[in-house]
């Protein structure tokens, strides 16, 4: 029901109301966490070397960190990621950096939370192919240093679960923000933070709609529950980019809703570091900033916007890259 009640705000937003007080919020200098994951340094540490460990993949090629590269842009810069045996998958992988302030995960906002979300990739066949929850489990509880360090966390007699190790993953995932943009500065008083053309842009996000969808702390739509999803239809109208870039091939969360006439229905993103995203979609097809700009305008917007427009959008969203804690390879147990 929560789904289904962010999905008609969504709608709402973006069809029927031609203006909205909705104001621009910068990005919190710490992650909220769940009562039940309290954030803890050797936490931290242990989901920060699970983050990076291939041995959570069947055949120990693939780790989390190979599709979320967080020495980089939180992805892996492919339009869509390589899993085991080199299989291709069917989306593109969202940056991680920011993710903890999302109220869902994934592309169609089927995970409630990130302890939800990591552990999905561990047992997907395409991905990293483990057969099952228990697998994963005895892989990680045959390493010596990793059954100190989880008994250490966790306590207890089995301290090494399928929830303990997402818990630990999403704790470090936590960790992962980009404060202090050029566009937090500017909110928090620094006037020079921002060129005149990213002024203007930023103007024109207002003025053309873009915030009514892309607002709050990470540009991904309202403060919501978790669990709760800000859904949007992608493509919103027809237009000749939907086979240019395959928009309409996959259905998104529209299944979940029953509504098969209806476009792709799917949670909105984050725009927070979009400029070092590329490419970009749910399918990664298309490869640059400023042709995604316009690709929106078009089929979220119905409109044709100018290249002055196209490209102050560019400036303004550029400005949304922040600070990036620099992230070294973790040693792991043997």
């Amino acid at each position: 029901m929560a789904k289904l009640k962010g999905y008609a705000t969504a709608l709402l937003l973006s069809i029927s109301t031609p203006a909205l007080a909705i104001d621009f919020e910068p990005l919190p200098l710490k992650a909220p966490e769940p009562a039940d994951n309290p954030s803890t340094a050797a936490k931290v540490k242990l989901g920060k070397q699970l983050f990076f460990d291939k041995r959570l993949s069947i055949d120990g090629t693939v780790s989390c960190n190979s599709c979320h590269d967080v020495k980089g842009n939180g992805t892996d810069s492919r339009p869509t990621s390589i899993g085991v045996d080199n299989q291709i998958g069917g989306r593109s992988a969202p940056s991680v950096w920011n993710a903890a302030f999302l109220s869902s995960q994934f592309w169609d906002g089927r995970a409630p939370t990130l302890e939800e979300q990591a552990k999905g990739p561990i047992l997907n066949p395409i991905e990293m192919g483990m057969p099952h929850e228990e697998a994963a489990v005895e892989r990680i509880a045959s390493i010596k240093g990793y059954q100190s360090q989880f008994a250490e966390v966790f306590g207890g007699d089995k301290p090494v679960t399928y929830d303990n190790i997402a818990k630990a993953i999403a704790s470090y995932e936590r960790t992962l923000i980009t404060p202090n943009s050029p566009f937090d500065r500017y909110l928090r008083g620094d006037e020079s933070a921002l060129t005149s053309q990213a002024k203007t842009g930023m103007e024109n996000f207002k003025k053309l709609g873009c915030i009514r969808c892309h607002n709050g702390p990470a540009f991904a739509g309202p403060k919501m529950a978790s669990g709760e999803v800000f859904y949007q239809y992608f493509p919103a109208f027809r237009s000749e980019y939907d086979e240019q870039y395959k928009l309409r091939e996959d259905p998104g969360h529209r299944n979940a809703v029953g509504e098969d006439k209806a476009p792709g229905l799917w949670r909105v993103p984050s725009l927070r570091n979009v400029a070092l995203t590329a490419p970009y979609f749910h399918n990664g097809s298309v490869p640059t900033l400023k042709k995604a700009v316009q690709v929106m305008a078009r089929v979220q917007l119905n409109r044709e916007i100018s290249e002055a427009e196209i490209d102050s959008l560019v400036a303004f969203l550029e400005t949304l890259t922040g600070e990036f804690t620099v992230q070294h390879e973790p040693t792991l147990p043997e």
